[in-house]
């Protein structure tokens, strides 16, 4: 005897939506083997990583520039709510991870914002969360942008330095550097 009530509910499940740019794309195929548009569902005790290195990335980049994993996320849950989260971790050497307006060295880590801008090299990712309620699962849905996002979005940061430019915003060059006082 089947009914209507005995069904189960499918729950929801949360969705990261990423929005990628990078002004080589279409020459290069940096982005080649990552699948457009398609929800990928991932199991919520996995650490999604991200990088050139195939065998231990889930999401590469056909770059030199990129570390052979250069970030990871990963799903956690806060005390006392049912709403899942994401932390991110810069596992790169050599270059900082952006997120908004702060700077990730190596290992460090942080929450990531329900929408955020990260950014590394000339890579722009617009992060989105779409919450949902399933514990088990989450899934990442990628777009691409034919445009910097930063200016798309209007992204500007919350808060200026002192001199009035971010370091940050030239990860290019990741040697140290003398600056003088009148230098800002």
């Amino acid at each position: 005897m089947s009914s209507f009530e005995d069904v189960d509910t499918e729950e929801t499940v949360t969705c990261l939506q990423m929005t990628l740019y990078h002004p080589g794309h279409q020459q290069s195929g940096i982005f080649q083997s990552i699948r457009f548009f398609n929800r990928e569902k991932r199991h919520t005790s996995e650490v999604v990583k991200f990088g050139r290195n195939s065998n231990t990335c889930h999401y590469t980049f056909q770059d030199k520039q990129v570390s052979r994993v250069q970030f990871s996320l990963q799903l956690f849950r806060k005390f006392d709510s049912s709403v899942v989260s994401f932390e991110i971790k810069n596992m790169s050497k050599k270059t900082n991870l952006i997120v908004d307006n702060r700077e990730l060295g190596y290992l460090n880590k942080m929450d990531l914002p329900d929408r955020c801008m990260i950014r590394f090299g000339n890579y722009q990712f617009l992060v989105e969360k779409e919450d949902g309620q399933s514990l088990e699962f989450f899934e990442i849905q990628f777009f691409l942008s034919k445009r910097p996002l930063l200016q798309e979005n209007n992204w500007l940061p919350q808060s200026m330095p002192e001199c009035g430019s971010y370091s940050s915003c030239s990860t290019q060059n990741n040697s140290p550097m003398e600056v003088g006082e009148n230098d800002c």
